[in-house]
């Protein structure tokens, strides 16, 4: 079969003979010949020895074309291989095709060894624990039991709600972006602006570098607090009596901060590459610190707890060997040591009571617990018991009594806390190291921010039911001996949960200090900020030296603040716009219908990126309205800068002229540049024919023009009338009118263009060339299969429509022709059925795209779409199969896949036969027609003679034998020419009936009967059948053939659309 094939190609170059016969003789040649032919056939070289690489889809520069369509299954389609390749051919490449887009780099991890490596990460490892390991983190160790006990359990447990809900709601709108095409290496960033633009992409990932800057901040003003508070606190550079100290805390916080700042950026610069291998070991320590419980008393001075420094036993006084001694606590209210000495009023007036710190569950500590205890800055943390009030209140401020170091209210509390429920975005960050990053980071980050709310909220229950509440509203752990407050829980030591946060700290604080340059870097690159430019710029191995510096100055800012609590509600700013932006942009994305918008991830739904939004508005509001207002600024400011950078604005007089310039602006915007894949839809111009009334032929193309666009993008209805304008304006305006009321009745939005030209060939060439405006243009052409060609008198009609075929190839445009169109549905909805796609060869992808636009009108909504494609006898059709399956997975688009085996079969008789029938009628018709051009140009021929004999009369006076030729009469006429005429008819006639059909016709025509066949076999019950169009001949004189080959590619199927590709690709696997 092999050599058989090959044979239909070559032999007829050598021997003139039919295949039918040539095929009989293919053995006789020998095994040489075969391979003297075979390079020419099947091989194709690309002169360098190197091998090429190439994109997988249309226009791609690979040349080895040859052997795609060896045979005669295919040869309908032939012509145009060099540009549509079969799906066979494309699927294979797809499969090998590893090439990722442009700009995107390895995670920081991956270096040149293990970048050729397949990324092996799954769910637990890859997202689940990073998020797990960021979402856990300082504000938890350092504030969590603050604020149980300043808001009280009811109010912390609404905090923890709304922030946990806020970062589910967002996570439910990123696993939508992640799961709406490939998700490329390169993290966050990529992953949103590649599926939500540059305008939201650049603002989001502003606000996202700018929130993990500060983020850095924060953490390393944790690290330094747990160094300088708990564990080494003789460190403090600045030390001050009890008044100042606050103000001594800070200094030290901006000193210590800025060495511990400068160390970190110089390891970036260095190299981070094992910083995350220590992740896994900071993670166990934080498990490991939130397990068990241990014994600590509390000393209260009446109702006020006391800062546990100075003293070791909580008495005033000590008997020992019968002598009355005063304590360390004695001397610290006292002026002396002697029993006699003059005290504080407070301290003379109220006992010293000793009581637990950590009472335990059955306590009832919980019902104090419940309600919260706000404050001013220097408020005493006080226990709600009796006590003695002194009269004179103004020397406690030098007393060892625990107070509140800042004005605590519910809103504050929101701010500081919604830092712990940030990190969610660490799983995407390591996209480019996942197994199947579409399936693992929706079910990483979704499992860990449940599991994390889950230890919030237990939590915020253990700590208000266990601990009382004097301690929990010690923010340093002062009552405690110094210790950290979620320490005093930690078993066998408090010093594991110390050591254990403080590493997390630092972990996370490198974390951020690498991960901001790098996502500055990335922005940078991406050329959407120009001022941001210099930032993309780095070492030799690509480490972002520019962006560092920027990032460790930015830092700077956020540690001379100083305060963890100051800076925490800046950065929680920064998370919820960026928050904010992904949830507006996914539902936007639902809303407005993007074709490429094609989530996988089930559980999405619009209105919960509309609720996620709305959270993180109110959250942002609540924390700081002020500084809520500044992050918006500087966010609209971004997008407004990337959007208008270099725009002109020019503003008219009221409403009207604002929209003008609004429409004015967004064509010359549009025009700028041609359409991303991505945002590719079908903007249609609809040809419509009008009868003699001037009314729609066939108003279906419109209810399908609705469906197709469910009031989406543009569509232009346009129309020719012949004549001329002068003589037809009123005509024109009717036909527009009647369209118009038709668009209406069938519920098509759109704009109606009506051209009188001087013949309909010249009209739909214009209305294809002109149609439109700006970057308003159509980019498809949707027309009805000229049903009746055959029957008419007039070929200029089929003339016509292959005419307007080749201007949409020419004009780049997609070309849909509707077969059958007025059986197509109108407003009734379909029952189940099937919509069935035959993906022949590949050009541009429109053929997957068109169920999928069609399946979200409520009409073909309960249609499943079915995808075939085509097997030749060398393809690998379970291979084929899986490829499409995954192809398809890639898309997001649901589809039944089945490759139908269509091996080299021989030519049938009824094949030749057709054939030989197209050509004859096609022969008879020429004749015809060339009769009737003869009886023109005889009549024209005699009246030049008759003219000719006049003039010569009136110049010559005598008569000649030639005056007998002016007088014609009827018989005459027919006797001479029929006389002329009788030998060419005989000829005609006889050369009609020893005909032989043209080889590439006969191929052509097995085509069409072959896949005819196959089709109807499969797809006769379906609503609709979508095939693939082949392309026109390039020589003007098989038209009618081609007519031909289409009719019988569409037999016996009821409702039919061609399509016919643009030359571009139209969909994407890529977000």
């Amino acid at each position: 079969r092999v050599y058989s094939s090959l044979a239909w190609h070559v032999l007829p170059h050598f021997s003139g003979t039919s295949p039918a016969v040539s095929c009989n003789h293919v053995f006789s040649l020998s095994l040489s010949h075969v391979l003297l032919l075979s390079p020419s056939v099947c091989l194709s070289n690309t002169g360098d020895g190197n091998p090429r690489e190439s994109s997988p889809f249309i226009n791609n520069t690979d040349d080895n074309k040859g052997n795609l369509y060896d045979g005669k299954n295919m040869a309908l389609f032939e012509e145009e291989m060099d540009s549509n390749p079969m799906v066979s051919s494309l699927l294979s490449k797809l499969a090998n095709y590893t090439n990722l887009t442009q700009g995107v780099r390895e995670h920081e991890e991956a270096d040149e060894d293990e970048g050729a490596k397949n990324p092996q990460m799954g769910t637990f490892i890859g997202v689940y624990l990073p998020c797990l390991q960021n979402i856990l983190g300082v504000i938890l160790f350092l504030r969590m039991t603050w604020i149980v006990g300043t808001a009280g359990i009811l109010e912390a447990f609404i905090i923890v709600t709304m922030c946990c809900s806020c970062t589910m709601l967002t996570a439910i709108s990123m696993s939508a972006i992640a799961t709406n095409g490939v998700v490329p290496a390169g993290g966050s960033y990529y992953m949103i602006s590649r599926s939500l633009g540059p305008e939201f992409g650049g603002a989001v990932g502003l606000c996202f570098y700018l929130g993990t800057t500060f983020a850095g901040a924060m953490y390393i003003l944790g690290t330094i607090e747990i160094l300088l508070t708990y564990i080494v606190p003789s460190a403090a550079i600045f030390k001050a009596e009890k008044a100042e100290e606050a103000d001594a805390l800070l200094n030290n916080m901006r000193v210590y901060g800025t060495c511990c700042l400068t160390l970190m950026a110089l390891v970036v610069f260095v190299g981070v590459k094992y910083v995350n291998k220590l992740a896994l070991v900071f993670l166990a320590c934080v498990v490991l610190s939130i397990l068990a419980i241990s014994k600590n008393e509390v000393c209260l001075l009446g109702n006020r707890t006391l800062q546990n420094h100075g003293f070791d036993k909580c008495m005033k006084t000590e008997i020992i060997d019968n002598v009355t001694m005063t304590t360390k606590l004695w001397s610290l209210f006292c002026k002396g040591p002697e029993l006699n000495a003059s005290c504080s009023e407070y301290f003379s007036l109220n006992n010293v009571t000793e009581i637990q710190g950590i009472p335990g569950l059955t306590s009832g500590v919980i019902s104090e617990n419940l309600w919260g205890s706000y404050g001013p800055a220097g408020m005493l943390v006080e226990k709600a018991i009796p006590s003695v009030p002194a009269s004179d209140a103004s020397q406690d401020k030098h007393m060892p009594y625990v107070v509140n170091d800042i004005t605590a209210f519910f809103t504050l509390l929101v701010g500081i806390y919604f830092p712990s429920v940030t990190g969610i975005m660490a799983g995407s960050n390591r996209s480019g190291d996942l197994r199947d990053a579409q399936r693992s980071i929706p079910i990483g980050t979704i499992l860990a921010i449940a599991t994390t709310t889950i230890i919030y909220l237990s939590c915020v229950v253990v700590f208000g039911a266990c601990i009382e509440g004097v301690v929990l509203r010690d923010k340093f752990g002062d009552s405690v001996k110094g210790n950290l407050v979620i320490g005093t829980l930690s078993w066998p030591s408090p010093w594991v949960i110390v050591i254990g946060s403080f590493f997390s700290c630092c972990g996370a604080g490198l974390q951020s200090l690498t991960g901001a340059p790098r996502l500055l870097q990335a922005i940078a690159r991406d050329g959407i900020v120009p001022f941001l430019q210099v930032f993309g710029h780095g070492k030799a191995n690509g480490e972002p030296t520019w962006a560092l510096l920027l990032t460790a100055v930015i830092c700077e800012c956020g540690i001379l603040i100083a305060s963890l609590d100051a800076v925490a509600p800046i950065l929680s700013m920064f998370f919820l716009m960026c928050y904010l932006f992904v949830n507006l942009a996914c539902a936007l994305q639902t809303l407005l219908r993007t074709p490429n918008w094609r989530p996988r991830f089930k559980y999405y739904h619009w209105t919960l990126s509309f609720l996620g939004m709305s959270l993180c508005l109110a959250l942002m509001f609540i924390s700081s309205w002020y500084y809520a207002l500044v992050a918006m600024l500087i966010a609209g400011c971004i997008y407004k800068y990337i959007e208008y950078r270099g725009a002109e604005k020019e503003w008219g007089d009221g409403i009207r002229g604002l929209s003008l310039n609004a429409a004015r602006y967004a064509l010359i915007r549009l025009e700028e540049a041609p359409p991303h894949t991505k945002n590719w839809r079908p903007q249609l111009l609809v040809l419509l024919n009008l009868d003699s009334e001037l009314s729609v032929k066939h108003p279906r193309l419109l209810s399908f023009t609705t469906q197709l666009k469910a009031g989406k993008g543009l569509t232009v209805v346009g129309s020719v009338l012949e004549g001329t304008y002068l003589t037809r304006e009123s005509d024109g305006k009717r036909a527009e009118q009647s369209i118009k009321s038709a668009m209406a009745s069938e519920k098509t939005k759109g704009f109606c263009h009506v051209v009188v030209s001087s013949n309909l060939r010249d009209g739909f060439s214009h209305l294809i060339q002109s149609a439109g405006l700006g970057g308003m243009k159509h980019n498809s052409v949707l027309m009805a299969w000229p049903a009746s060609w055959r029957q008419s008198n007039d070929p200029q009609s089929w003339k016509n429509f292959i005419e307007t075929v080749r201007e949409t190839t020419a004009a780049h445009q997609a070309l849909l022709v509707a077969k059958n169109v007025d059986s197509f549905p109108h407003q009734e909805r379909l029952a189940e059925g099937t919509i069935d796609v035959w993906w022949i060869v590949h050009d541009g992808g429109l053929l997957m795209l068109l169920p999928f636009l069609l399946q979200q009108h409520k009409v073909w909504r309960k249609c499943k779409m079915r995808i075939f494609t085509v097997a030749q006898l060398d393809d690998n059709s379970i291979q084929m199969k899986k490829d499409l399956q995954m192809f398809l997975y890639h898309l997001r688009l649901n589809a039944e896949v089945e490759v139908v085996e269509m091996h080299d079969s021989d030519i049938s008789a009824f094949t030749y036969e057709k054939t030989l029938v197209m050509e004859q009628r096609s022969q008879m018709l020429k004749q015809m027609q060339l009769s009737r051009t003869e009886r023109e140009r005889e009549a024209q021929l005699i009246h030049d003679r008759n003219t000719a004999s006049h003039a010569a009369l009136s110049d010559k006076t005598d008569a000649t034998p030639e005056r007998v030729h002016m007088t014609w009469t009827k018989d005459k006429f027919c006797t001479e020419r029929n006389r002329n005429r009788e030998p060419n008819a005989s000829v005609a006639v006889r050369d009609l009936f020893n005909m032989k059909p043209n080889q590439s016709n006969v191929r052509c025509m097995h085509t069409a009967v072959k896949l005819n066949e196959v089709v109807v076999n499969k797809s006769q019950g379906a609503h609709l059948v979508l095939l693939n169009m082949p392309g026109p001949p390039k020589s003007r004189g098989g038209d009618e053939n081609y007519m031909e080959f289409l009719e019988v590619l569409m037999e016996g199927l009821n409702r039919v659309l061609l399509v016919r590709g643009g030359g571009r690709e139209v969909i994407t696997i890529y977000s």
